[in-house]
């Protein structure tokens, strides 16, 4: 009978104490790439949100609340990515932090909304702003307004008449394909070779072959980046002379590391960049990333930091952990760095999700991407 009755109050007790725990911490669904092709992007991506829960901790938390942030695995699978954000919303989570590869979010992101639960994500295909998702919301820019930045490039400074195009056939590449074709087209350029690969492709001889053959002035390479470092290697095998201009991935540090010096000179437009060293909060990042993983952070890192540190500003404007006050708030939301100094950069939110900020373009440089301009909020 003692024995018994001891049971039953030491269940009492940990019960008591569960419950204690789970009233002081909020829980952040971190759902991403950490294993198959997006693994070098979610992994990153899951790192700098451990700085920022770190971080925002250290402060207090969020209203009072410790952060604790709950990992998924999606394997780079969008039906995986599904069910994992419905996981992580049975289990509590407030905030959806993920997922990076597009294919991924336009499959998962009905599952937050359905639950009303705010969703942050590295994707940057247009589709994902373009569905009427209310709780959606981009930590970049997406390809409608990253890729636009890159006309004046290819227009003004390469004074291309003729371009070819190496892009991935999949979500992400096939927003992107569509978004350049356009600008193109706008600018007078002339699209001479336009060559699609796939996703987890290995031999990009065929496709360089094609694009030396055309011999444009310069070359689109919108692809992710196991597959961007590929084809770089190969570009370099072939001698390929003409410029190689990207957007996002083609310069990152992950890509430069796989592609062992076949990077050199690629070109890019980067919303974010760990190199960007005048600015004072991402060179703060930067160090601390590095020294805490012993590696150079990419834009996913930074973008995943500014999720977690977003959902810590707005959840405190709100006054309380609501997903449709918070997802209210916002649209149409703007953060000045000098009242938000952990968003980095001054940054908004219209109604459809996607966001605005100044941006960078890059160039590799003796194994790293240098800052060699700086493109204003479009």
């Amino acid at each position: 009978m003692l024995r018994k009755t001891l049971l039953i109050a030491t269940t009492a007790l940990l019960s008591a104490l569960g419950t204690a725990h789970a009233a002081d911490t909020v829980k952040l669904g971190m759902v991403a790439e950490l294993s198959g092709a997006g693994a070098p992007a979610g992994t990153n991506w899951r790192d700098g949100i451990k700085i920022a829960a770190e971080e925002i901790n250290a402060e207090g938390g969020i209203l009072g609340k410790k952060v604790q942030i709950d990992e998924y695995d999606t394997q780079t699978d969008p039906q995986v990515s599904r069910a994992l954000v419905q996981k992580a919303i049975d289990g509590g989570a407030y905030v959806i932090l993920g997922t990076i590869y597009s294919g991924s979010t336009m499959v998962n992101m009905l599952v937050a909304q359905q639950n009303s639960t705010p969703q942050f994500v590295g994707s940057e295909s247009p589709a994902v702003v373009q569905k009427g998702n209310p709780f959606v919301f981009r930590t970049s820019s997406g390809a409608q307004k990253g890729v636009p930045a890159l006309t004046a490039y290819f227009k003004d400074t390469l004074k291309a008449k003729t371009v070819g195009v190496a892009w991935v056939n999949n979500e992400f590449g096939k927003g992107g394909h569509t978004v350049f074709l356009k600008e193109m087209e706008k600018a007078g350029i002339k699209v001479i070779a336009d060559v699609p690969s796939e996703q987890a492709q290995t031999d990009y001889a065929a496709d360089v072959a094609k694009l030396k053959q055309a011999a444009p002035d310069a070359v689109f390479v919108y692809m992710n980046q196991e597959e961007s470092a590929r084809f770089l290697i190969e570009a370099k095998k072939q001698s390929l002379a003409m410029p190689l201009v990207g957007e996002v991935t083609l310069t990152e540090a992950k890509v430069i590391e796989l592609a062992a010096g076949s990077a050199e000179g690629a070109i890019a437009h980067v919303g974010l960049t760990a190199t960007a060293t005048d600015v004072p909060g991402i060179a703060a990042f930067a160090t601390k990333f590095e020294a805490t993983f012993k590696r150079k952070p990419t834009h996913d890192a930074i973008k995943g930091y500014i999720g977690a540190w977003t959902t810590k500003y707005v959840t405190e404007m709100v006054g309380k952990f609501d997903g449709e006050a918070f997802s209210t708030k916002m649209h149409g939301l703007c953060l000045k760095v000098a009242d938000h100094p952990k968003i980095l950069m001054d940054t908004c939110w219209d109604d459809t999700g996607e966001m605005s900020r100044p941006s960078f373009m890059v160039q590799v440089k003796n194994g790293t991407p240098v800052v060699i301009g700086q493109v204003p909020a479009n």
